[in-house]
């Protein structure tokens, strides 16, 4: 006998029906965001504009003058002028925070537009998807370079770490939640609830490592 309400259908047929709303969504004109999800872009990627400025202009300064200090060079262990002057900062040919000043501010911009009520179709939202992965894989190799190669510690880097971090995994919750990245139901009712736990938790081990890589300076 045919179910005739929500509440009586299986598993895999409110999945069936999700899909079907999913594709009539990004057919009628794509798919938009919540105030709050949209407010995390605009503030995460302006703190990584942020953090990319600053160090855009203190590696100009440096250009022009090697013996300037950066105003965040606190001791050996914060030092950015020790990360500036590595060759993992222009690892493209051209130093890194000028493509954070592209990037980060194509997210602002998008926040922006879900603000005002933009809808945006499939395959942007997995475009986005996809720079939120290159970010924050870049950023990691960057944090092991920085941890374990160069011995220093930049807090304007750690900034845009933090703010790549969160916009990765809740530009990828909501993906999967509206079914635009394919995952099984479980996984959508995680991040549909939980959509928090993955970034404290991505941002709580780049902590940790933090803190046992120079624990006799931080405890002496």
């Amino acid at each position: 006998m045919t179910m005739s309400t929500t509440g009586n259908l299986s598993v895999e047929q409110r999945d069936r029906r999700g899909g079907h709303r999913a594709a009539r969504d990004d057919a009628a004109g794509g798919v938009g965001a919540g105030r709050a999800f949209a407010w995390m872009l605009v503030v995460t990627g302006a703190a990584g504009v942020l953090a990319a400025w600053v160090i855009t202009i203190d590696k100009f300064r440096l250009l022009q003058d090697p013996g300037f200090t950066p105003g965040c060079s606190l001791n050996p262990v914060v030092s950015c002028g020790s990360i500036m002057k590595s060759e993992q900062a222009a690892v493209f040919g051209f130093p890194n925070p000028m493509l954070g000043l592209v990037t980060y501010a194509v997210v602002v911009a998008i926040g922006s537009g879900l603000l005002a009520g933009a809808r945006y179709r499939r395959w942007y939202w997995l475009g986005l998807n996809a720079g939120c992965l290159f970010g924050v894989g870049f950023c990691t190799w960057l944090m092991q370079q920085s941890l374990y190669e160069i011995n220093a510690l930049c807090l304007w880097c750690s900034l845009a770490w933090t703010a790549t971090v969160v916009m990765f995994w809740y530009v990828t919750a909501h993906n999967v939640r509206h079914r635009l990245l394919p995952a099984p139901a479980a996984v959508r009712t995680f991040f549909g609830e939980f959509a928090w736990a993955p970034p404290v938790l991505h941002i709580g081990v780049i902590g940790m490592l933090v803190l046992t890589r120079w624990w006799d300076f931080w405890t002496s």
